[in-house]
């Protein structure tokens, strides 16, 4: 996190006596980062953290990619996924490499247990639903297109509200670090002298959103805390409410952000992917693709140009408007256009998109500067139709002779254009 925050009750000073009601001690935890070095928050527990038992390994959690000699664009189509797991269990990796993973989860039943991830941060993007995620630092209360980081080591329940009959199952994405880096906000964004949020940062601490109260449980009994660590689960079993934490301080912690809060870059001719950035972590970055006002140059093509990954692979995961453009996408699909391979307008999109002001397309993005893998899931949900989906005739043809007085007719080739749309995004 960039910036302090503190919650609950705390001592004068760190590493000083700091007692119970009872009179015993109560036990501070030092939650820190590289070695003491990076970010740090302090917490005071009613009991010691230490007192664990179990050691229980339950499953593995390393991705087996497939077709990791491959390099073709990729559309899956999540959106027909069935509930099932829990918001941990349920998660479906589509697509990893040794620094990112990234999975959807629809799930089907609550978590009765709390969870540590010990290998890596956690992005986690609320497509639908709300809820509360109640951890170690307090409560955050989340909804509907809320980002939802969670620090390396946090200890967490996410319970989700009951849909009402109108509304959507619950689903999110999560994109998780597994290089041992932390997701932050971008280093440009934040003065090198306080880490305040700029002038120029698409948004600022205002924005976000650090945890409230309920902060402390104080329960005796059984509880279940799953720590994700060397490629698997583990189970442990605490004989009291692991979330028994009455203060803490410091800048290392769970936040919200919600997309909605974002606000883009705009600029007299089409702004590259970097102006949406929102976070990034040690060899890859995640944008946020908002509705926002087009270029505004009077010959401006406010689409995307043509453009090669060199050395991305770009995944974008459609959250809500209009995208026509990309033939077939809907909500809740995911394309992955890999480094080396070109990839720009659909066929038609370019003079279609000529004189618009706005767009009202919505998506998260996640670059990485090593290549991405599917895994058998995401093949599962493949459009194996994507790749081919940019052949066609971008731009009518001159199949016609000149005129008498001298101008050259041009006539549309129907049958080699493709339904004309608007495309924003990629």
């Amino acid at each position: 996190m960039p910036y302090y925050s503190k919650l609950g009750q705390l001592p004068a000073k760190r590493h000083i006596q700091f007692r119970r009601p009872d009179g015993a001690l109560y036990s501070e935890e030092v939650f820190g980062t590289e070695g003491f070095v990076g970010p740090t928050s302090t917490l005071y527990h009613i009991h010691p953290p230490t007192q664990v038992t179990g050691w229980k390994t339950m499953y593995s959690t390393k991705p087996q990619y497939v077709e990791t000699g491959t390099m073709r664009m990729r559309h899956l189509k999540t959106t027909p996924m069935q509930p099932k797991g829990d918001p941990v269990t349920g998660r479906v990796i589509m697509f990893g490499n040794a620094d990112c993973e990234m999975s959807v989860c629809v799930p089907a039943d609550p978590m009765n247990y709390h969870y540590k991830n010990g290998m890596g941060d956690e992005c986690i993007f609320i497509h639908h639903g709300s809820g509360a995620v109640s951890s170690a630092f307090g409560t955050l209360k989340f909804r509907r297109k809320d980002y939802i980081i969670i620090p390396k080591g946090t200890i967490y329940k996410i319970e989700f509200d009951k849909p009402k009959d109108d509304e959507p199952n619950p689903r999110f994405l999560v994109i998780e670090t597994a290089n041992s880096s932390h997701i932050v906000p971008p280093p440009r964004y934040l003065s090198k002298q306080t880490s305040q949020f700029l002038e120029h940062a698409p948004y600022c601490e205002r924005d976000l959103r650090p945890p409230e109260l309920p902060l402390t449980y104080d329960e005796a009994g059984d509880f279940e805390v799953r720590i994700k660590a060397l490629d698997s689960v583990h189970s442990y079993i605490y004989d009291y409410h692991p979330l028994d934490v009455v203060g803490w301080d410091g800048c290392y912690y769970p936040y919200l952000f919600n997309i909605d809060d974002f606000s883009p870059i705009v600029g007299k001719h089409h702004m590259p992917p970097p102006t949406h950035q929102t976070f990034e972590a040690h060899n890859f970055v995640i944008c946020s693709f908002c509705p926002r006002v087009l270029d505004f140059h009077p010959d401006a093509i406010p689409i995307p140009y043509n453009h090669s990954n060199i050395d991305s692979d770009e995944v974008l995961y459609y959250v809500e408007g209009n995208y026509a453009a990309r033939k077939g996408i809907e909500i809740g699909s995911m394309t992955l256009h890999p480094q080396g391979i070109p990839h720009g307008p659909h066929p038609g999109t370019v003079e279609a998109s000529l004189g618009k002001t706005r767009t009202d397309e919505l998506a998260v993005m996640c670059d990485t500067f090593r290549p991405l893998f599917p895994t058998k899931a995401a093949l599962d949900l493949d459009d194996k139709a994507y790749p081919e989906s940019w052949k066609g005739e971008h731009f009518p043809r001159l199949i016609g002779a000149h005129h008498p007085n001298g101008e050259t007719k041009q006539v549309a080739d129907e049958s080699r254009m493709s339904e004309p749309a608007a495309d924003t995004c990629g």
